[in-house]
Order: structure tokens, then C-alpha cells, then sequence
């Protein structure tokens, strides 16, 4: 039997520097599909394009967002690529208010109404880790129980500039234990 080879989407990048460090834009030319934070890898090939709009409107939505501003994830085209249940828990990210934090077993609960069935916190929390386009698609507002701050892909000490950013008082939150700030 042959297989057909999947025809290679061809990807673009684009840089902004932020004060979290430099992140990498990628789309495909229409949506942006991955956001990244610095230090992290993508092993697709990409073509530096700065002026793509998508790029245009993603650096505006970023700016406004590191002034503070209250922004919303539904003013960008997004593709969300993955499963089913991880594009439900993507999309239940992007209605987390700004200034408002959800933990893994609250949004379990909530996800259970729509679904019928009541994933695990486990579950949620892998999918939560798979986010490609992390700050827009809000992941770093959900923390575990008991005001514990559980991973982050840019690492905790990222995840608590954000919450700062956004007004919440991280004084109140617990730190991983020692040997997990800065790579969960």
C-alpha cells in the first residue's frame, strides 16, 4: 500500500520583543498557529515574513496586552491544531476573564457539563501544557489547588510576570517546590 506524503504547509515567523523576552510568531500565512516563548524550539522550517497582517495584528494585540490592557483572544485568527478535547480546554482558556485565575479541577468540573463525561485535572493540565499560542490563548491563568503555581512552558517565574501584569497578587500563590522555577 502507498502512502501519500503530506504536502508541507509552508510557515512563517516573525519576531517581537516583549518584556518577557523575544517571543516567535508563526503562521501559515493566514492564522497564527504558534506562539513561543523565548528559548523554545519549533522544528518545522520557517520564512522570516514581518509584514504578514496576521503578524501586523499580533504585535498590536501583544503591545496592548504588556500596557496592561485588557485584551481578547477572539480579535486575532487562531488555528487551533490538536485533538477534540484539547481544542475544548483551549477554548475554555480563551473565556478565562483577564485578572482571573481557574484551577485544573475548576475548569474539570466545568469542561464535564459540556462533555457528559468528567475528565481528570491531569487531563485538563496536559492539555493545558499543550497550548501553542501561550499569553493569547491564556494558559498561565490557571494554577493548581490550593493557590499552587504549576507549570508554565516559559517557566513559573514568566507565568508570575504575567499574572503581575494583569493585576493579580501572586503574594497569595504558592511556589513549586526548589528545582522548579525556572524549567517545570
Amino acid at each position: 500500500m502507498a502512502y501519500k506524503k503530506r504536502k508541507q504547509e509552508v510557515k512563517f515567523k516573525s519576531y517581537y520583543n516583549s518584556p518577557i523576552g523575544t517571543l516567535t510568531l508563526i503562521s501559515d500565512g493566514t492564522y497564527l498557529t504558534n506562539l513561543l516563548l523565548e528559548n523554545s524550539e519549533f522544528d518545522e522550517e520557517t520564512i522570516e515574513e514581518n509584514n504578514l497582517e496576521i503578524f501586523l495584528k499580533t504585535k498590536n494585540w501583544l503591545t496592548d496586552y504588556f500596557k496592561g490592557k485588557e485584551m481578547n483572544a477572539s480579535d486575532l485568527p487562531l488555528k487551533l491544531d490538536g485533538t477534540p478535547f484539547r481544542k475544548l480546554v483551549w477554548n475554555y482558556l480563551i473565556n478565562i476573564p483577564y485578572n482571573t485565575v481557574k484551577t485544573y479541577g475548576n475548569i474539570a468540573k466545568e469542561i464535564s457539563l459540556k462533555m457528559g463525561k468528567n475528565p481528570c485535572a491531569q487531563a485538563i493540565g496536559n492539555a493545558v501544557g499543550h497550548n501553542k499560542i501561550p499569553i493569547i490563548i491564556p494558559c498561565h491563568r490557571v494554577v493548581g489547588n490550593n493557590k499552587n503555581l504549576t507549570g508554565y512552558t516559559g517557566g513559573i517565574s514568566i507565568k508570575m510576570k504575567l499574572l503581575n501584569l494583569e493585576g493579580i497578587n501572586i503574594d497569595e500563590y504558592k511556589l513549586p517546590k526548589k528545582g522548579k522555577l525556572k524549567n517545570e
